[in-house]
C-alpha cells in the first residue's frame, strides 16, 4: 500500500483551554477560528487534501439550552475541579460577546456538508482520561453523549483524538463499544511519551527543538504494519504537531517547514504514514502567515502525490482500507 498523509485537527474553541487561559488571554485566536477553518477547508479542497476534524461534543450544540438536552447524568468527578467543564458552563452567559466561542453548530454543518472530510470526536466534554478522580464509566457516558449529539446532525463518529493526548489504553474497549475504530496515538520518541525522569521544561525544550531540527527522526510509520486487529481500536500515531507561526521564531520558520516536508517525502518514498495535527484555533493569530505555511505543505503534498502516489486520507478512510 502506498504512503499516506493523515491530518487531524483538534476542534475545541475555548473548551480546550478554559482551565488555563481566559477568553481575554486567547481572544484573537478564538475570534478568528471560524475564518481559519473555512480557509483550511478551501485550501485543502484546492489541493485534494482530506481533513479529520476531531470535535468536542459541546460544539455541536446551538446554545447552552440545546446542549443541556445531551448532558449525561454521569459526569467526570475530577479531583481538580478547575478541569470540570460542567461547572464552567454555568458561568457562560448568552449576553456575552464571546458566547460563540463555546458553540459551533454552523461550522460543523459546513464541514459535514463537504463529504471529503471527516468529523470525529474529541470527546463530548474535552474529557481527560488520565486525570485523578474520573472513571471509565464516566468516560463511557461521555462518549455516549458525543455519539448522540453528532447523530442528531446525521454524523456517525468513528474516530477519536484524546484531549491533551491523554490516551488511556484500558479505555480503548469503551471506544470500540461506541463504534470508534481508530485513535491518534502519541508520537514515538522519549520527548513525546510520559517520562518520570526528565523535568517538564526539558521535555518541552526537546519537543520544540525537534520541530525545527531532526532530533528524533521522521516519525513516520510503515503502512503495512498498521493492521487492524478484530475488535480493537487502531492506533494512527502522530508524526508532528504543526506549530503556529511565532514572530519571535520567524528567522527559523523555514527549518520548521523543511522538517515537515522532509518527513513527508520520507513517508511517500517508503510507503509510510505521516500524521500531521494542530488545533484550528492555533491559526487564529497570524492567520495569513499560518495559511501561507499550510499552502506550502499542501503544495508539497501534491508534488509527492504526483511522484509517488502519496495519498491523503481521513482517519476513518485509512482505517477502512487496512487489512484485518
Amino acid at each position: 500500500m502506498n504512503g499516506k498523509l493523515v491530518i487531524s485537527l483538534d476542534f475545541e474553541l475555548h473548551w480546550g483551554v478554559f482551565d488555563i487561559l481566559s477568553v481575554n488571554d486567547y481572544y484573537e485566536n478564538l475570534r478568528n477560528t471560524k475564518e481559519a477553518i473555512y480557509k483550511m477547508i478551501k485550501l485543502s479542497n484546492d489541493h485534494n487534501v482530506r481533513l479529520t476534524f476531531s470535535a468536542v461534543g459541546f460544539l455541536f450544540a446551538k446554545d447552552k439550552e440545546h446542549l443541556r438536552d445531551y448532558i449525561p447524568e454521569l459526569q467526570p468527578s475530577y479531583d481538580n475541579k478547575k478541569l470540570n467543564p460542567y461547572i464552567f458552563l454555568e458561568t457562560i452567559s448568552k449576553d456575552l460577546e464571546t458566547y460563540n466561542f463555546y458553540f459551533a453548530s454552523d461550522i460543523l454543518n459546513k464541514i459535514s456538508s463537504d463529504k471529503r472530510h471527516e468529523i470525529g470526536t474529541h470527546t463530548f466534554s474535552h474529557y481527560y482520561c488520565n486525570e485523578n478522580g474520573q472513571t471509565e464509566e464516566q468516560f463511557d457516558a461521555d462518549l455516549e453523549a458525543a455519539k448522540k449529539i453528532a447523530k442528531a446532525k446525521g454524523i456517525q463518529i468513528k474516530s477519536i483524538v484524546f484531549p491533551r493526548n491523554q490516551v488511556k489504553l484500558s479505555y480503548l474497549n469503551t471506544c470500540i463499544k461506541h463504534g470508534i475504530t481508530s485513535y491518534r496515538g502519541r508520537e514515538v520518541g522519549m520527548a513525546y511519551n510520559p517520562n518520570k525522569f526528565l523535568p517538564t521544561i526539558i521535555i518541552r525544550g526537546l519537543r520544540l527543538l525537534d520541530s525545527y531540527l531532526n532530533i528524533f527522526g521522521s516519525s513516520t510509520y510503515p503502512v503495512e504494519q498498521l493492521r487492524r486487529d478484530q475488535g480493537k481500536c487502531l492506533n494512527l500515531p502522530s508524526s508532528r504537531f504543526l506549530r503556529p507561526y511565532n514572530p519571535r521564531l520567524s528567522f527559523i520558520e523555514t527549518l520548521k517547514i523543511r522538517r515537515i516536508k522532509n518527513a513527508m517525502t520520507h513517508a511517500a518514498k517508503n510507503d509510510h504514514l505521516y500524521h500531521l495535527w494542530w488545533h484550528p484555533h492555533n491559526f487564529g493569530k497570524n492567520l495569513d502567515k499560518n495559511m501561507k505555511i499550510l499552502k506550502i505543505i499542501f503544495m508539497h503534498y501534491k508534488k509527492l502525490n504526483k511522484e509517488y502516489n502519496f495519498e491523503s486520507e481521513t482517519m476513518t478512510s485509512l482505517t477502512s482500507k487496512l487489512p484485518i
